[in-house]
């Protein structure tokens, strides 16, 4: 678990935009989840005291202005083609899926990967990394949501599929502190139809819907969610939450898949508050796009 210094709160602004700071809690007995705090309402949660907003994190986490952060926005023109990345090769297996959650950041699919049953190999990764959850980024309205950028223009949402090095480290934590431990499958979600692989995700929803509820979730094969063509850009980056571990290759999916608004309001139903806590809805869960700092971000 990650130890703060306690930070005063200061006083709680009546119109405070509303921007998230989230802790990304590494801690063995729940290495995935993800803690939030609202900007300018600053709630002790543990030990975990917060800032205001992505723009200050680098006040407690100096790694915020490292050389490797993500998200970022993808110039296409800027991409380099490297035929030595191979295609993707996603295996999941259903009955890895275990529970859904609203951790107050995010609504999240957790997976069992005490073994290799669900796994993701190929592309820029050198062996194995197991499948940890997803979960998904989303914005105030259907126009932007996602956390990376292409050519500048952000979709209306975005799913991380999250991974780790299962053959060169022991457990999610301490993949999550090596440069090549984590793997994150990043897939946009445009604006269009229904899709009807997201609705045993949306149609569950109601239950989870304030911070801290839980619900079992089985038989659920992820790569339902990702698009016909695997083609994608890679490159080398970090957590886009607190503690921002630059740990994460990234693997961002070209093509994106649809959502209708319908289904994108559902998730902007989910509350970011507790049950005794004044309610608020879980709006604008991503970080904006970090400078490049001369990354090289390849194609396939």
């Amino acid at each position: 678990m990650l130890r703060l210094q306690a930070l005063p709160s200061g006083p709680r602004r009546a119109h405070a935009p509303l921007s998230l700071f989230i802790f990304f809690d590494i801690s063995p007995s729940h290495s995935a989840y993800f803690l939030s705090y609202e900007a300018g309402h600053c709630h002790q949660f543990r030990l975990l005291q917060c800032v205001a907003g992505p723009a200050h994190w680098k006040e407690v986490f100096p790694v915020a202005n490292g050389d490797r952060q993500s998200p970022i926005d993808i110039k296409t023109e800027e991409t380099k083609y490297d035929p030595s990345l191979r295609p993707l090769n996603p295996n999941y297996d259903p009955a890895s899926a275990k529970i859904i959650l609203n951790n107050g950041h995010s609504t999240s699919v957790e997976f069992d990967d005490t073994v290799n049953k669900s796994v993701l190999t190929g592309g820029p990764l050198s062996g194995t990394y197991r499948l940890r959850q997803i979960h998904f980024h989303w914005g105030s309205n259907d126009e932007a949501g996602s956390e990376h950028a292409v050519d500048g223009m952000k979709y209306a949402a975005e799913l991380h599929v999250v991974h780790w090095n299962s053959e060169k480290y022991s457990s999610f934590v301490e993949a999550a502190r090596q440069s090549d431990g984590l793997a994150v499958m990043a897939v946009f979600l445009k604006i269009g139809e229904c899709n009807p692989q997201l609705k045993k995700i949306t149609d569950r929803l109601d239950t989870i819907r304030i911070k801290g509820k839980r619900a079992l979730f089985t038989n659920f094969d992820p790569s339902c969610l990702l698009p016909k063509s695997l083609d994608y850009w890679t490159y080398f980056g970090s957590l886009t939450v607190p503690p921002l571990l630059e740990s994460v290759i990234w693997i961002v999916l070209r093509e994106p898949i649809s959502v209708c608004s319908e289904q994108l309001a559902k998730f902007r139903s989910l509350l970011s508050t507790a049950e005794d806590e004044v309610a608020c809805c879980l709006l604008r869960n991503y970080r904006p796009p970090q400078p490049l700092k001369g990354r090289e971000v390849r194609r396939n």
